[in-house]
């Protein structure tokens, strides 16, 4: 698959690629990462990508021109490309949040045309012609759209196979299918006791059984607590099991 990212700021990058066991789906080719330059098509000496926003206001706002000029010439590169045409992302505090049933499907697709904002924003126009998706990472606002980007490239990277040391990782991890969308269980690791904590007796007895149960219970609580909406979805949808429930109403304080 191939992405081709629309950034001012195309070095924040670099180090993405280079670190990390996600560097292998880039390294590999599994995913083909471009990077293109608004500024590269704008006219004039100082190649201005950005001016006052009309109606006044603080800041600055990206123009309209230099952004299509630029994704026409990704278009163009990507016409002969094995991966084809593929959707203009826009990373914007008006997007639908990014859940990973959404990064499971990215992950099976051609890519995409992403596109990072900076400044107060994009002159609508643009957006109104070109952008067919607007992605948000949450209530908040950042600098530009790089680390959004950065964050789609990342989750969907490590679903490529062979990217992740166990191939089985992913499928463990909270919000997957196989984990029938629950957050994931608490981890511990040597020593048997730290800080006069011990790790939990049934990770350490051994009998699977015990410690599959355990861990089903575990993402049962920590989801109740701190996100019942995926309880209220994996009810809905018909994956709990009767002792599931069952656990559940034994549950106190939530």
């Amino acid at each position: 698959m191939r992405f081709d990212v629309i950034t001012l700021f195309p070095e924040l990058f670099a180090p993405f690629l280079e670190a990390g066991i996600t560097r292998r789906a880039y390294a590999g080719g599994q995913i083909d990462l471009k990077l293109w330059n608004p500024r590269d098509y704008a006219e004039g000496n100082y190649r201005r990508v950005d001016d006052r926003p009309f109606g006044g206001g603080p800041g600055m706002v990206m123009m309209a021109e230099p952004l299509a000029r630029c994704l026409a010439a990704v278009r163009a590169a990507r016409a002969d490309a094995p991966d084809g045409q593929a959707p203009v992302v826009l990373f914007s505090p008006v997007g639908q949040a990014l859940r990973h049933a959404a990064v499971e499907g990215w992950a099976a697709s051609r890519g995409a045309i992403l596109v990072c904002g900076r400044y107060e924003g994009i002159d609508q126009r643009f957006i109104d012609a070109h952008v067919d998706m607007q992605i948000s990472l949450g209530d908040f606002v950042l600098s530009g759209g790089e680390i959004a980007a950065l964050a789609l490239l990342d989750a969907v990277a490590r679903l490529q196979p062979g990217v992740l040391g166990d191939a089985g990782s992913h499928q463990a991890d909270s919000f997957n299918r196989a984990l029938d969308g629950l957050l994931d269980c608490p981890h511990y690791t040597r020593p048997e006791e730290w800080a006069g904590q011990r790790a939990p007796a049934e990770l350490l007895s051994g009998h699977h059984a015990q410690i599959e149960r355990w861990r089903r219970e575990q993402r049962l609580r920590l989801t109740a607590r701190h996100r019942p909406d995926l309880i209220t979805a994996a009810r809905a949808a018909g994956r709990l099991a009767f002792e599931d429930e069952a656990y559940l109403r034994g549950l106190s304080g939530l």
